[in-house]
């Protein structure tokens, strides 16, 4: 074994996170749904999520089988949705073409939408113990820094060195433990900021450390001004108490799921409510700021309350009106569950 790897593993031993929900058992359904469900989330975060997906779907196949808003709600809250319905067509093809499991070849399962090179080789090391490198977030901070290697990671030149590194350090022995072991050296000591040098098993024999580069190691992606997008929601709530949902199309953010009606502006908002429902006023909501990845979204939510649905509506299945219960069991967006909890 390798020294790098050696020195991780002793580590681990000692400090390494053994009584995460996924561990027990560490089987690749459990595996690769955490994966999933790690990327650009913490572990902190996850870990109820995880639990309560696994306890409503604990099997490939009850996720091959579910209800895709079933799976939207369990998912609501993560963002990222295109993950949730790439985790559930995944399964589904692991139903039809490989008996209902994960495949353990390679190839094969890094196939399957929404795995890629370091997930699967994530759930084959974890799950079956197989010798397979993985290059997620943590392990490219931890790498570049041990490494001294700069360069923006997401860059393919920077990424192929790295990966070689990777392959180079993973050992043949306890593949499973070394895996966990680089994810939460990169998760606890060698954080994004205020990394602990003084107590990482590398202090001695790190790049970043030796030349004083933690700060600038991993180097940060070239910036670019994110712009702003404004849109106003329209909530029309019935005598009832139910709010009028509406089902987004295939295409752009928190596609499929159910969220609130919307428009551009205040003249459009009107129009747009008054198609839906007959209607008296409208109550302004103070608005918010939601962030995404590429833009900021500024929402002016507008409340038509005691608003009388068209008869129309019952026809259009992209249209629904629903209670809390009823919301509750499907696939919102997180910010606007947020909003129809704080009315």
């Amino acid at each position: 074994m390798n020294p790098f790897a050696s020195a991780l593993l002793a580590w681990f031993d000692r400090h390494g996170r053994k009584d995460l929900p996924w561990q027990h058992p560490r089987d690749a359904y459990r595996v690769w749904l955490s994966e999933v469900m790690l990327q650009q989330t913490q572990v902190v975060t996850v870990i109820p999520y995880f639990q309560r997906f696994v306890t409503a779907l604990p099997s490939l196949r009850d996720l091959a089988a579910a209800d895709e808003d079933t799976v939207l709600a369990l998912w609501s809250g993560l963002g990222y949705y295109r993950r949730a319905r790439f985790l559930q067509r995944a399964a589904q093809i692991c139903v039809e073409q490989h008996g209902g499991e994960l495949p353990r070849e390679f190839d094969a399962l890094a196939a399957l939408p929404g795995i890629g090179r370091s997930t699967a080789g994530a759930i084959l090391a974890q799950a079956h113990g197989l010798r397979f490198p993985i290059l997620d977030g943590n392990v490219k901070r931890v790498l570049t820094r041990y490494l001294g290697i700069h360069g923006h990671p997401g860059q393919s030149a920077v990424e192929k060195v790295l990966w070689q590194h990777a392959d180079a350090l993973t050992p043949a022995e306890r593949t499973a433990d070394y895996t966990q072991a680089i994810m939460d050296l990169g998760a606890s000591l060698c954080a994004r900021s205020r990394p602990q040098c003084d107590s990482c098993p590398f202090a001695d024999s790190c790049v970043a450390k030796r030349d004083g580069l933690t700060a600038q190691l991993p180097s940060s992606k070239p910036t670019k001004a994110i712009p702003t997008r404004d849109t106003v929601m329209l909530i029309l709530r019935d005598a009832k108490g139910r709010v009028l949902l509406e089902r987004r199309g295939p295409q752009g953010v928190w596609s499929g799921l159910w969220s609130l009606p919307e428009a551009s502006d205040h003249d459009g908002a009107w129009r747009a409510a008054q198609s839906f429902a007959r209607i008296d006023d409208a109550q302004a909501l103070p608005p918010f700021v939601h962030v995404f990845s590429h833009y900021r979204l500024q929402v002016e939510p507008l409340l038509f309350d005691a608003a009388a649905a068209h008869r129309a509506i019952a026809d259009n299945p992209a249209l629904r009106w629903c209670d809390a219960g009823e919301r509750a069991a499907l696939g919102l967006p997180a910010p606007v569950r947020s909003l129809l909890l704080d009315l």
